[in-house]
């Protein structure tokens, strides 16, 4: 019996490795988070299948599903929204199935900032304008950021920020983002990325946070903000460089 830990992309279907989607296929036990994960994932699981609607559960509810499963020498499909490696809370239920000596794998999946970036027809690393991406999040009331991970200091390398979870403190990040970016920096926010009612919003930090207010997002959003987002004018890379040894 193992857990399969499944990156289950960031909301369109079909955006689903080959091998997430035979894992889902193959485990008679399929735990999901509610409605992050596309519902037409699950109807890859064997007709008769469990599933779990994990939205509503606890860890210990979680644990105790997968430990079901483990008694019943069942295999699980964990799926996660985006890609489990970055805040899917993941890694506190691999450390409670370590103490159990419950076996588990990672399959990787699409992360929202990448189908964020798709949608908005941008490489977040351009030649000589922007070669560094952060990802991270703000400071809420549920977790606090560690020791230097505060927005002034991460902005301070000017480097492309990816924001996840902070849309709905977008006057909070404008005002935290501006002094290292300036006014002027291009922003933008992809609300569902990939999905059929996705909404792109692009700006400034000047405007973005009446955007976002006016369309109304407060969640499921990822919030962009670099030079990246209009680089036009700048150098080829030097991969496929004409003065390149090859």
């Amino acid at each position: 019996m193992t857990v399969h830990f499944i990156g289950a992309g960031p909301g369109a279907a079909d955006l689903i490795t080959v091998r997430g989607r035979d894992l889902i296929a193959a485990s008679p036990v399929c735990l999901y988070a509610g409605a992050l994960v596309p519902v037409e994932l699950l109807e890859h699981c064997p007709p008769d299948a469990r599933k779990v609607d994990t939205a509503r559960l606890d860890l210990d509810e979680i644990l105790a599903e997968l430990v079901k499963a483990t008694e019943a020498g069942l295999d699980v499909a964990r799926l996660h929204s985006g890609d489990p490696a970055v805040f899917s809370a993941m890694a506190e239920q691999m450390r409670r199935l370590d103490a159990l000596e419950i076996p588990y794998d990672v399959t990787p999946g699409v992360p929202a900032f990448a189908a964020a970036a798709a949608s908005l027809k941008r490489e977040l690393t351009v030649p000589e304008v922007g070669q560094t991406v952060i990802l991270t999040r703000i400071a809420a009331q549920a977790t606090a950021m560690p020791p230097g991970e505060d927005l002034a200091t991460l902005g301070a390398s000017r480097g492309t920020i990816v924001l996840h979870l902070a849309v709905q403190h977008i006057e909070r990040l404008v005002d935290e983002l501006t002094p290292n970016y300036g006014a002027d920096c291009p922003v933008a926010v992809v609300a569902r990325a990939s999905r059929d009612d996705e909404v792109i919003l692009r700006g400034t930090l000047a405007d973005i946070a009446a955007q976002v207010r006016e369309a109304g997002i407060l969640r499921t959003a990822v919030v962009i903000v670099g030079k990246v987002l209009a680089a036009e004018n700048f150098r080829d890379s030097h991969l496929y460089s004409t003065t390149r040894s090859r």
